[in-house]
């Protein structure tokens, strides 16, 4: 019996993400006495694979097969759920993102496994195997049972702090023998958005809100977000007075985001936008309104004129930069 976890790459490189969801494989692996598989599906140098027994892999299931480029969730899903047959795995955990929320249902389906989406932290038990989520747009927990033999959940991002668990990582190549016939996705061109920050691998993300009062006074948080190497966001009214483009808009009907540090400038935080950001390991918010809902939800609230208070924000980044 094994743990398996789902790893991600980006262009054959492993970030953050990665890190933390073996790390947080590892702590459960160890409650249970038993050991993490990871599976790596993509061209992934072997110094890159082997990165990830500093968190507590025991071995790597590295899949390098150039269908996957595809992204077929189909095919992907039936990659994972062989692997977990491999390996005897009585735990599979993906990422809460949108390939992990897009294959994971598939694996639990072809495992007759029970799934739990969304998953904040350790189990709160091993028997029966019980997780803790968010539920009612991220206002309240739930702790949710699965009493499968075989368990599949996803996991929020920033909900487990990276520890260094250094184990002696064996990486076997792994050929799930997927038939042709399950790679129907054809990829004809590929753009990539270059220039910018993109708001899911954000780790810290600078947005404005209708406070901004229209789009010519954005230069200040385009600054700020430069200098910080951020992402750059709205809330959804912006987006919908065409102020910004529809891609920056993060909420429960936008992007779902979860930097570890969200700068939320005239934001007043109705519910449906922080349903989008509230995975953020720290927000601070900038209103002119005390009572703004945006501050319930902040760890850090500045209650003042968001036009006065960004220029200072960049002087002060400016500084604290020049100082180092």
């Amino acid at each position: 019996m094994s743990v398996l976890v789902y790893t991600e790459n980006w262009d054959g490189k492993f970030k953050k993400l990665s890190y933390e969801i073996v790390s947080f494989a590892a702590a459960i692996a160890k409650e249970m006495n038993t050991t993490v598989t990871a599976l790596s599906i993509g061209h992934v140098a072997g110094d890159e694979l082997k990165s990830l027994g500093k968190y507590g892999a025991n071995k790597i299931l590295d899949v390098q097969d150039d269908r996957f480029e595809s992204l077929d969730n189909k095919a992907l899903a039936e990659a994972v759920a062989k692997a977990a047959k491999a390996e005897d795995a009585n735990l599979v955990i993906f990422a809460h993102n949108n390939e992990g929320k897009a294959i994971a249902p598939r694996v639990s389906i072809k495992l007759e496994a029970g799934m739990v989406s969304g998953v904040t932290g350790l189990p709160v038990n091993y028997d029966p195997f019980t997780v803790k989520k968010k539920v009612f747009t991220q206002k309240a927990f739930a702790n949710v049972a699965i009493k499968t033999d075989v368990k599949v959940i996803t996991f929020a991002q920033n909900s487990f702090e990276i520890v260094e668990n250094q184990t002696d990582v064996a990486v076997e190549t792994f050929d799930p023998q997927i038939p042709d016939d399950m790679f129907v996705t054809k990829v004809l061109d590929t753009h990539k958005v270059t220039g910018k920050v993109l708001l899911t691998d954000a780790e810290v993300v600078v947005s404005g809100g209708r406070g901004m009062k229209g789009p010519e006074n954005w230069g200040g948080l385009e600054e700020l977000a430069d200098l910080l190497g951020a992402g750059l966001a709205c809330s959804r009214p912006v987006s919908d007075e065409g102020w910004r483009s529809h891609e920056e808009h993060v909420g429960q009907t936008g992007k779902i985001i979860a930097p570890n540090l969200y700068f939320a400038f005239g934001i007043s935080g109705a519910i449906q936008h922080l349903g989008g950001v509230s995975s953020s390991k720290y927000i601070v918010a900038v209103n002119k309104d005390p009572e703004a809902p945006i501050f319930e939800a902040a760890d850090y609230g500045i209650v003042g004129d968001v036009f006065k208070v960004i220029p200072q924000f960049i002087e002060a980044v400016k500084e604290m930069k020049a100082a180092n």
